[in-house]
């Protein structure tokens, strides 16, 4: 920042020098019908060659402070990366807590299927097993609902904006 400051400050001292000098070459009361002495010729010459230079370091300094702003990033930028970030952190911990809700019901629904595998092969139908299996099955059906949800919620979230952008008439 402090260099984009001193440029813009060389840059303003430069445009007041050709200023000044394009100032003096108009303020000059004008010159007699006479051909010019030696010493007016060779000093406008100066004054030619004088702005020329200024010219070119305003051009140079233009461009260096063209290529400073365009280096330096964006505060905004910055700000909107940052509120993704913290976004797709949250999306991730969703997705965390209900992959985790998943794997729990994984685990109870092989467990209640392996219960009923020994009640098949013992010949005895246990109802509060069966109950305890469609219990377990319908919570898995929730909690991948859930995720779906999660997920749809996502998808959302990132057509959003897109939607935003799109221009009315379209």
């Amino acid at each position: 920042m402090h260099d984009l400051a001193e440029l813009e400050r060389r840059i303003s001292a430069a445009l007041a020098r050709i200023g000044t000098g394009i100032e003096s070459l108009h303020a000059a009361p004008p010159a007699d019908t006479a051909p010019a002495s030696d010493d007016s010729g060779g000093e406008v010459a100066q004054l030619r060659a004088a702005l020329d230079a200024e010219q070119q370091t305003t051009a140079a300094l233009r461009a260096e402070l063209a290529a400073a702003r365009a280096a330096a990033p964006p505060e905004a930028g910055e700000a909107a990366l940052r509120a993704r970030i913290d976004q797709m952190t949250r999306q991730l911990d969703v997705q965390g807590l209900e992959m985790h809700r998943m794997r729990k019901m994984i685990v109870q629904l092989r467990e209640n299927l392996r219960g009923m595998r020994r009640s098949q092969a013992a010949n005895l139908a246990d109802p509060e097993q069966i109950n305890r299996a469609m219990m377990a099955e319908l919570e898995a059906m929730r909690v991948t609902r859930l995720s779906e949800v999660a997920e749809l919620d996502e998808i959302l979230t990132e057509l959003t904006p897109l939607i935003r952008e799109e221009p009315a008439d379209a």
